[in-house]
């Protein structure tokens, strides 16, 4: 992850697509903006997800089993969708990189809070 976030910075900073620090307005501005487009490129995952849905109740539709619809659907997406989340990573990092966030120190932090908690949600058919 330290050299994803490394590259992402580098690369950022070579497409001039910094966070804008040059006073207060402007850096909000400029996080807002880079907010907005990570919103937007999750819902560009979710429209990928809902393709796979839609396709896989064509294909029940027209006779073939569910898990095997669904197989075929998942592999149409999987580039799309593996775009689409490398967007989303780039705008993570982005922020991440502007508040000098290690992010693969803060994932294993955060997943050994989680791991601890009392109150863990209930799994149902392995489910969360």
């Amino acid at each position: 992850m330290k050299e994803l976030q490394s590259y992402a910075k580098q690369f950022q900073k070579e497409m001039n697509w910094e966070i804008n620090e040059e006073n207060y307005q402007l850096t909000k501005s400029s996080l807002l903006n880079n907010y907005m487009l990570l919103t937007t490129e999750v819902s560009e995952v979710a429209e990928e997800l809902r393709k796979a849905f839609n396709q896989t109740h064509a294909l029940v539709n027209q006779g073939m089993e569910e898990d095997e619809a669904f197989k075929i659907a998942k592999k149409d997406i999987k580039e799309d969708i593996g775009k689409e989340m490398a967007d989303c990573l780039a705008y993570i990092c982005k922020i991440a990189n502007y508040f000098d966030i290690d992010l693969e120190e803060s994932f294993y932090t955060k997943m050994d809070e989680v791991s601890k908690r009392k109150n863990k949600d209930i799994i149902v058919n392995n489910e969360r």
